[in-house]
C-alpha cells in the first residue's frame, strides 16, 4: 500500500516517533508499505531545516524593520505545535496557567516546579518560536541570587529559551543579574498580575501623567538592565506608543494599543475557551469552548444511547479464533 505522508508526520517518524499513534506506526512500518513525499514536502523540510530556532537578535531586527512580533501563550505540547505551525515568533508559558490550566483564582499560587513542568511540555513541540518561561511569584523577589537560580532552573529543567519576570524598581537588579548570567530576560510593566492586589485590582495603569512617566522611566531602566523585550499590559495606547518609540528593544502589548512592536494574547482568551466576561483587550478569534461543549455532550448522549461505539470503532477476531476462545471458556467451566 502507498502512503503520501504529511510533512510533519514524516519529520516525527524520523525524530519523534512517539508523536505518531501506534496504529499509524504499525501501518507505515509494514514491509509492504511504500512511503511517499511530495515535492512540496521536500521544499518545506529544507526551509524548516534552514530556519531552525528563531535567533533572539532577530527580534531587534524586526523592530528596526517595523515588522510586528506575534506572541501567544501555550501550556502544553499540542498548543505549542499549533502555535509553531501558525508561525508565531514567541510562545509564552505564562503564569496565567495558574488560572486557565490549574483552576486557581489568581496567578499567585502556581509554583516554579509547576511552571517548569508546563514549559517542558511546550518546548518538546515548539521548534521555531522562542519559548519564554514565566517566573512565578515568590521565585525572584527575595534576591538577585534567587532570581538567577530560578532562571537557571527554568532554562535547564524546563528547556525555556528565555525567561520573563514582572515589575521594575527592585526588580531591575533581578533583570540585570539574570542577563549577566547569559540568560535572556523579558520585562513586564503596567498591569502586573502578580501585584494586582497592591495595584488595586486588574485595572489599567499609567492613566495619569505621573504614573505614565513612571512607566516610561521603568521601561528605560529595564532596557538598560539588559531586558531583550518588555511587555506593556493594560497601558493607555498613547503612553505605550511613546514608550515603544523611546526604546531600542521591542515592546509586546496586551491591552496597550496597536503601536507596540508586538502583541500577546492568552490562548484561552483568543480561542474562546470559556464563557463570561472577558478583558477589554481580548479579541476572540473562535468560540472553541462552545464547540468542545457540544462535542462532549454528543459523546455522552451516544454512550448512554448505545450509538457509540459503532462497528467501525471496534476490532474483530477471526471466526476460528473466536470458536477456539469459546471452546476454552467451556473447558474452564467444567
Amino acid at each position: 500500500m502507498k502512503f503520501l505522508l504529511d510533512t510533519h508526520v514524516w519529520l516525527w517518524l524520523q525524530t519523534h516517533p512517539e508523536r505518531v499513534s501506534d496504529d499509524v506506526r504499525d501501518q507505515l512500518g509494514d514491509g509492504s508499505a511504500q512511503l511517499l513525499l511530495s515535492a512540496a514536502s521536500s521544499w518545506e523540510i529544507a526551509i524548516k531545516h534552514a530556519l531552525g530556532k528563531l535567533p533572539l537578535p532577530e527580534l531587534l531586527e524586526m523592530k528596526r524593520r517595523g515588522d510586528k512580533i506575534s506572541v501567544l501563550t501555550a501550556y502544553d505540547a499540542p498548543a505549542a505545535l499549533l502555535a509553531d505551525q501558525a508561525g508565531v515568533e514567541l510562545i509564552l508559558v505564562g503564569d496565567t496557567a495558574a488560572m486557565v490550566m490549574l483552576g486557581h483564582e489568581s496567578t499567585i499560587p502556581v509554583t516554579l516546579d509547576e511552571m517548569i513542568f508546563l514549559t517542558r511540555a511546550v518546548t518538546r513541540a515548539a521548534r521555531r518560536p522562542l519559548v519564554v518561561g514565566d517566573l512565578p511569584f515568590g521565585t525572584y523577589e527575595v534576591s538577585d541570587e534567587q532570581a538567577v537560580a530560578s532562571a537557571i532552573r527554568m532554562v535547564k529543567e524546563g528547556g525555556a529559551d528565555v525567561v520573563k519576570l514582572e515589575g521594575a524598581g527592585r526588580m531591575v537588579s533581578r533583570v540585570q543579574a539574570i542577563a549577566d548570567s547569559n540568560i535572556g530576560v523579558m520585562g513586564h510593566i503596567g498591569l502586573t498580575p502578580q501585584s494586582a492586589t497592591k495595584l488595586g485590582g486588574f485595572k489599567a495603569q499609567g492613566r495619569s501623567a505621573d504614573a505614565a512617566i513612571k512607566l516610561f522611566d521603568d521601561a528605560l531602566a529595564l532596557q538598560e538592565a539588559g531586558a531583550f523585550a518588555i511587555v506593556l499590559e493594560a497601558v493607555p495606547a498613547a503612553v505605550a506608543a511613546r514608550i515603544s518609540r523611546a526604546l531600542d528593544v521591542p515592546t509586546i502589548g496586551i491591552g496597550a494599543g496597536a503601536d507596540t512592536d508586538g502583541q500577546v494574547l492568552v490562548w484561552h482568551d483568543l480561542l474562546g475557551m470559556y464563557a463570561g466576561r472577558q478583558p477589554r483587550f481580548v479579541k476572540r478569534y473562535a468560540e472553541i469552548g462552545e464547540e468542545i461543549g457540544g462535542a462532549l455532550a454528543s459523546y455522552a448522549h451516544d454512550v448512554r444511547s448505545g450509538a457509540f461505539p459503532e462497528e467501525q470503532h471496534t476490532y474483530a477476531i477471526p471466526d476460528e479464533e473466536l470458536a477456539r476462545f469459546e471452546g476454552k471458556l467451556r473447558e474452564l467451566r467444567r
